[in-house]
C-alpha cells in the first residue's frame, strides 16, 4: 500500500525546470543533439547532476546547473523536460504545479526568450492532457544578468500572461545581487500586470524579504528561511499573509539552514505564517513532493490536519486564474476529506 504522504493531493509552487532534468533524458537529448558527455550511462551522469545530504555549500549545489542547462537549449528539449516534470509530479498525486525557468539561460543557440517560454508552456499543456495535473509557468529574471536582458524577459512573459504563464521571479546569487538593484525590472512587471514572487531570505538576510515585498511588490517569497532573523519583518509577513515557498530538502543541501535541528518550518507554522511545501529542484536534490511531506511530518511532528492546512495554503497561494483555482480548491478539499482530513 502506498504511504499516506503519497496519497495526499499536493501542490508544488516552487520547481525549477533546469533542476528537474533526469539523467536518462539527458542521455537521450545528448544523443539527439550531439552533446558530449562525461559518462556513458545514466548512473555515470548522476554525480554531475545531483547532490546528496553531504553537499557542502550553495556553490557546490549551483554547479550542477552549469551541467543541466547544456541539455536545455532547444525547443524540443524544453518541451520534453517540462512535460516530464509534470508527469513525475502527477505520479505523486500532485494536482497543481508551477514550473519556473529563466528564459535567458536557454538562448545559447538559436532560441529567443519568447520562444523558450512558448516551448515550456507547450510541454506543460501536453502533460495536462495526458496526466491528472494542472500546470503553469513562471519566468525568472536572473540576478547576474544585465538589466536589458531582464527587461526582455518581462516583456516576453507579458505576451504569455493568461496563456500558460502566471508570474515572474528573481533568482540567482542573492548575497551578491540584493533585490534593491531590480526595482526598474519589477516596476515593468507590475506595469504589465504580472504577479511577482522573489527568491529572498535564502542566501541573505530578512532585509531582502522586506525589500522584495515593499519595493519589488512580491506577493510570495521563495524560501524565506532567514526571515526569523528580524522579528519586525516576520511580523510584516504574518500581518500581510504573504506565503513562503519553503523547500526543506534543498534548504539543507545548500546550507541555507545548517541542519534539521534548526530548520524553521515548525516555528513558522506555529507562529501563523503562511507556509507552503515545495521541491525546488527534484533532479538536483534527489527529491519529490511526497518525500518533502514525509520528511517534515517525521522530523517536525506535523499532524495530518496540519499537512492538510499546508496543502490548502499552497492552493490559496497559487498564481492561478479564478475559475481554475476554484476547481482546484474543490478537488483538493474533496480528496483531503476522503482521507479523513478536514
Amino acid at each position: 500500500m502506498k504511504n499516506k504522504w503519497h496519497l495526499l493531493p499536493k501542490v508544488d509552487l516552487h520547481v525549477h525546470l533546469d533542476g528537474s532534468l533526469s539523467p536518462e533524458t539527458a542521455l537521450e537529448i545528448a544523443a539527439a543533439e550531439g552533446i558530449e558527455l562525461p559518462a556513458r550511462d545514466a548512473a555515470g551522469l548522476v554525480p554531475y547532476m545531483q547532490v546528496d545530504e553531504e553537499c557542502r555549500s550553495l556553490v557546490e549545489y549551483l554547479s550542477k546547473f552549469d551541467f543541466t542547462t547544456r541539455f536545455l537549449q532547444s525547443g524540443a528539449a524544453l518541451e520534453r523536460v517540462a512535460y516530464e516534470t509534470l508527469a513525475r509530479a502527477a505520479a505523486h498525486n500532485c494536482r497543481y504545479i508551477e514550473v519556473r525557468f529563466a528564459p535567458q539561460l536557454h538562448t545559447r543557440h538559436w532560441l529567443h526568450p519568447e520562444q523558450a517560454i512558448h516551448h515550456v508552456i507547450e510541454g506543460i499543456k501536453r502533460a495536462e492532457k495526458e496526466h491528472d495535473i494542472v500546470g503553469r509557468a513562471i519566468a525568472i529574471c536572473m540576478r547576474h544578468h544585465e538589466r536589458e536582458d531582464n527587461l526582455e524577459v518581462i516583456e516576453a512573459a507579458a505576451k504569455y500572461e493568461g496563456r500558460g504563464l502566471v508570474a515572474v521571479d528573481l533568482a540567482g546569487d542573492e548575497a551578491s545581487f540584493p533585490p534593491e538593484l531590480f526595482r526598474e525590472v519589477f516596476a515593468l512587471a507590475h506595469k504589465r500586470s504580472l504577479p511577482v514572487t522573489i527568491h529572498a531570505g535564502e542566501a541573505a538576510g530578512a532585509e531582502n524579504v522586506y525589500v522584495a515585498v515593499k519595493h519589488l511588490g512580491a506577493s510570495r517569497i521563495g524560501h524565506g528561511v532567514r526571515l526569523r532573523e528580524n522579528p519586525a519583518i516576520l511580523q510584516m509577513m504574518l500581518e500581510q499573509r504573504i506565503p513562503l515557498e519553503m523547500c526543506p530538502v534543498s534548504n539543507i543541501q545548500t546550507k541555507a539552514v545548517a541542519d534539521w535541528d534548526v530548520y524553521p518550518i515548525r516555528d513558522y507554522y506555529d507562529q501563523g505564517l503562511v507556509i507552503t511545501l515545495n521541491t525546488d529542484n527534484p533532479g538536483v536534490s534527489g527529491t519529490d513532493i511526497t518525500r518533502e511531506y514525509r520528511i517534515v511530518s517525521e522530523k517536525f511532528d506535523f499532524t495530518d490536519a496540519e499537512l492538510g492546512a499546508i496543502i490548502r495554503n499552497g492552493v490559496n497561494a497559487a498564481f492561478l486564474e479564478d475559475t481554475a483555482k476554484k476547481a482546484l480548491k474543490q478537488r483538493v478539499d474533496q480528496e483531503l476529506q476522503a482521507l479523513g482530513i478536514k
